[in-house]
């Protein structure tokens, strides 16, 4: 299975901003991940941090929440910021969220269900 790249929109939720673009699943990501672009083109505001490990080491990010469309699945998700990123990434919790997962057979994201157990 290679890389699996989506359409994404990301909306504001306070103005209502909203930026159509190409973003990278990553299963390994907790969070989905923006570039500082992307966060300042759609007028977020910080309302924490958060401490992380990534390939190149501990890093401290801002966070934010959008909301996250992804095949006509909308949702409000926690975002983090990075200066470092170039492309956006999708985390896990933001897939869970919009009841999506990856199918290892065909690289393509479909519909899972939501559990409460």
């Amino acid at each position: 299975m290679g890389h699996i790249w989506v359409k994404v929109r990301v909306i504001n939720p306070l103005t209502g901003a909203e930026v159509d673009r190409e973003a990278l699943v990553d299963t390994g990501s907790t969070f989905t991940v923006i570039p500082q672009g992307l966060y300042e083109k759609l007028g977020l505001r910080v309302v924490g941090f958060k401490d992380v490990e990534t390939a190149k080491g501990s890093t401290r990010l801002d966070e934010s929440f959008a909301v996250v469309e992804i095949q006509g699945k909308r949702g409000l998700t926690p975002i983090l910021v990075s200066k470092d990123l170039k492309d956006m990434l999708i985390g896990v919790l933001t897939l869970e969220a919009l009841g999506l997962k990856v199918d290892p057979t065909t690289g393509e994201l479909k519909e899972a269900r939501i559990l409460l157990l």
